[in-house]
């Protein structure tokens, strides 16, 4: 409730105060759970939760973001480089197949840890797959190794070129001729609510070839909300489900 009252008014009461502070103040959130899901079992508060969500921000775990990992790896190498006094100027093209294949449970937070430690345990130039044991042997993709350039060279690592990934990810079915939804039945009546939002999922699984991810982000709705609205109209995809993404609020 003291929560909500500092942002609902701006102000907040010291402790030891007489009288209230105003604040100036932007409010960051984060969290990896379905906070509507929780209003709606009665376990976070409805009106917190509208205070805070004035512009979320959902950001898909690591393993739906592969492209991310090179310029991230690129990154966190140069960072780590520098702080342990080693020159690296390259990673392995098996490093990086291995990287990519990785699930990241933990998300940057793991991949940045597993950076660091290949640092430590790096004795030459460049990283290999030796370098990131703890990872397993998944099998590696196709890619080209990636140049890391030392501080003294590139002032500014992150705009240094990105590794070519050879394997792209499969574009959407370009829309169709027919796409039109009706909104009227034949007898021109405005059709339920429920039957248009279902005839839209059942259109944008199959547009977007079944790829959750990219459906529930489209329609603009977490990936829980969508598998409930699926279990509802009685359609599964028989894809894995995952509760894992996160979501921040600002």
């Amino acid at each position: 409730m003291k929560l909500l009252r500092a942002i609902q008014d701006g102000q907040v009461d010291p402790v030891g105060g007489k009288k209230p502070v105003k604040v100036d103040v932007r409010i960051i959130s984060a969290t990896n759970r379905n906070l509507i899901a929780d209003v709606t079992n009665g376990r976070f508060r409805e009106d917190l939760y509208y205070r805070l969500a004035v512009f979320p921000i959902t950001v898909p775990p690591l393993r739906e973001r592969t492209e991310d990992i090179a310029e991230l790896v690129r990154h966190f190498l140069v960072r780590f480089a520098a702080e342990e006094g080693k020159r690296i100027r390259a990673v392995a093209a098996d490093a990086l197949g291995v990287l990519n294949a990785h699930p990241w449970p933990g998300n940057v937070r793991q991949l940045e840890n597993a950076i660091f430690r290949a640092v430590v345990l790096a004795d030459g130039d460049e990283i290999g797959a030796a370098e990131f044991p703890q990872l397993g042997h998944q099998p590696a993709r196709m890619v080209a190794p990636a140049m890391v350039p030392t501080p003294e060279e590139a002032p500014q690592p992150l705009r240094a070129a990105a590794p070519m990934i050879l394997d792209e990810p499969t574009p959407p079915a370009p829309p169709a001729s027919g796409d039109a939804l009706s909104l009227t039945d034949a007898a021109g009546h405005v059709r339920p609510l429920e039957e248009i939002e279902t005839e839209t999922i059942r259109f944008a699984i199959a547009h977007y070839r079944g790829q959750m991810s990219e459906v529930a982000r489209r329609l603009r709705i977490g990936r829980s909300t969508l598998y409930r609205k699926l279990d509802e109209i009685g359609l599964s995809t028989g894809e894995p489900r995952d509760a894992s993404e996160n979501v921040a609020s600002e």
